[in-house]
């Protein structure tokens, strides 16, 4: 069945085209009918309302800075935001780490390298000492040959899971449980902490009302696209609106 929007059919050659921008997506092809379907809808919306462009670029723009507004984040928001999080706006913080790590593969059930992982965290409660000579019977990473360290590591160095635990724990403190990422399965012990300071807020008001500010724009941007879509007769496929780019 082709896919029609509004009556107009949607040629593979747009598809085709569209592809070249979403070769890492979890599903390119549906990720490139999605966004062709819904270009399809905002210049179609342009040309009902008489809008023009230099391109179909230029006038999908000029449609959403018309129909989508959003206030600027004011001061007490900017407040709000940077008094909520403040490990955004600290310079200087470190953490020294070891870990061991647990590579896992299709040949060895997650289920027994997790409970394996947990049975070690149990003997390092148990005598913290070990810690070296568990890393280099156990870890898959080279750093198992030097007790498992990893070094000093600054927030943003690692993946955000990673460093999401490590920047909670304090000094000597072992995760309890271990940390799961795209490499394995990590037993965590932090060192030694170096806190960093805390940027003044007005040295990052303005980053900080860019960013809200184009929080609120996406946000915008994706309420428009769902009242179009819901407008809009589409054939051929199910959109789901908040899995494009467009709207993200």
């Amino acid at each position: 069945m082709s896919i029609t929007v509004n009556g107009v059919e949607i040629d593979d050659r747009q598809i085709e085209q569209e592809l070249q921008y979403h070769r890492d997506a979890a599903n390119p092809l549906k990720q490139s009918v999605h966004e062709v379907v819904l270009r399809t809808v905002l210049l179609q919306e342009a040309d009902r309302l008489g809008i023009e462009g230099a391109d179909d670029d230029a006038r999908v723009e000029a449609l959403l800075t018309r129909e989508v507004t959003v206030p600027q984040a004011d001061d007490a928001a900017c407040l709000t935001y940077y008094r909520n999080h403040p490990q955004r706006f600290t310079r200087g913080e470190m953490v020294e780490v070891r870990h061991i790590l647990f590579q896992v593969t299709p040949t060895v059930p997650l289920d027994l390298v997790r409970d394996t992982a947990e049975g070690i965290i149990a003997a390092l409660q148990a005598a913290p000492e070990r810690f070296g000579e568990l890393a280099a019977q156990y870890s898959n990473c080279p750093s198992g040959a030097v007790g498992g360290s990893l070094g000093q590591l600054s927030r943003g160095d690692c993946v955000p899971e990673f460093d999401a635990v490590l920047f909670r724990l304090g000094e000597n403190e072992l995760a309890a449980r271990p940390i799961e990422t795209r490499f394995g399965l990590h037993i965590v012990q932090v060192l030694r902490r170096i806190d960093g300071s805390l940027l003044p807020f007005d040295a990052v008001k303005s980053q900080i009302a860019a960013m809200l500010t184009a929080a609120a724009l996406q946000r915008g941007v994706h309420q428009y696209l769902q009242i179009l879509v819901g407008r809009a007769n589409i054939e051929g496929i199910t959109l789901e609106g908040s899995a494009t780019p467009l709207v993200q």
